[in-house]
């Protein structure tokens, strides 16, 4: 009875604080196009062992689900963002502003980013100072930042193939994106010294100068990945920028670029010797644990030994787990909901 009545107090709260008369009957997650494939299977083995309603989830891109999530508290908003990169202090502070003051930030797992091509494509070799070259809207050219000045592959590193430099990616509300900026892009433009002497003397400078993406070159393609994918099969020449997973379940399709010899697989990117490693997070609103049906035993479902701790369901759709330590701890902030500090 004292449960009944705290999860109606706290239902009548939720409901003077939106004017929403009852609580979802369902959880809502949106975010991440890269996470989307993992939070999909949480949700049909949570529905399946419980008997609720299998959890809405949406593939809006990071950016896009973690705007939605801190725009309020209250049914017209998400109960859980998907993240394929950390949240930054920025959109933290933003959720503050609309009233989400309690975030459960989980990690999940380890994600690579792969470059990659049809399979009857030639083995670029790719070395992280291409990754500039080729996709920057402006390098470095005698010391000085020009406009890309580059179309074909072999302009840019011995042995690379004579193909017009062409890659499909996803646009920038994609975490992918942020990620393939962050760990892809600026990395490689850091190999050189007058970018390197210009993110000392000046960051923000610098990032102006080295974040951007060509134009002619660089193709955004949406936030599914799988169109991409498809899309590398139909257009010879042309590589594509996407998550770890899609290539597991890709493979008779596609095939992944090493870079500075390094080739993405569930041991590097564990390790991080793949350059570009990245984690996957789960962004939960405290204020709806208790309100949402079913929230807080779904959020015990994902972290779970089952799907993702070593051997769980989720790795075989490809996601990385952590290790036992990190899984354990993100067990306990699962079950006790433990609030996030700011970034």
């Amino acid at each position: 009875m004292k449960k009944l009545l705290g999860l109606c107090a706290a239902m009548a709260v939720l409901g003077a604080a939106t004017g929403a008369q009852a609580a979802r009957d369902y959880v809502w997650a949106a975010g991440s196009s890269t996470v989307f494939p993992f939070t999909t299977r949480v949700a049909e083995n949570f529905s399946r062992k419980t008997g609720m309603k299998a959890p809405k989830v949406e593939a809006l891109g990071t950016g896009g689900g973690i705007k939605l999530f801190c725009g309020g508290v209250g049914d017209n908003f998400p109960d859980i963002a998907n993240a394929s990169r950390r949240m930054t202090a920025a959109e933290f502070d933003s959720c503050r502003a609309n009233g989400v003051n309690d975030i459960v930030e989980m990690k999940i797992g380890f994600d690579g980013i792969v470059i990659a091509a049809d399979r009857g494509a030639p083995d670029y070799q790719l070395r992280l100072p291409h990754l500039y070259l080729a996709l920057g809207a402006n390098v470095l050219r005698g010391g000085q930042f020009v406009p890309n000045p580059y179309t074909n592959w072999n302009e840019i590193g011995p042995g690379l193939p004579n193909n017009r430099i062409l890659v499909y990616g996803p646009p920038p509300t994609s975490g992918t994106r942020d990620a393939f900026i962050e760990l892809g892009v600026e990395a490689s433009a850091r190999t050189f010294p007058t970018a390197r002497a210009l993110r000392e003397r000046n960051e923000d400078e610098f990032k102006q100068m080295t974040h951007p993406l060509r134009r002619e070159g660089w193709v955004d393609s949406g936030e599914n990945d799988n169109a991409i994918v498809q899309t590398l099969t139909k257009t010879p020449g042309s590589l594509g920028v996407f998550g770890f997973s899609f290539l597991e379940e890709n493979r008779d399709k596609v095939k992944a670029m090493s870079i500075d010899g390094v080739e993405p697989t569930v041991a590097t990117i564990a390790e991080g010797t793949y350059p570009l490693s990245r984690s996957m997070y789960v962004y939960v609103k405290k204020a709806h644990v208790g309100v949402t049906l079913g929230l807080q035993e779904f959020v015990n479902e994902f972290a779970s030994d089952a799907a993702t701790g070593r051997g769980g369901y989720l790795q075989s759709r490809g996601l990385i787990p952590l290790p036992a330590a990190q899984h354990e701890a993100m067990k306990g902030v699962a079950s006790g909901m433990t609030v996030m500090p700011r970034p």
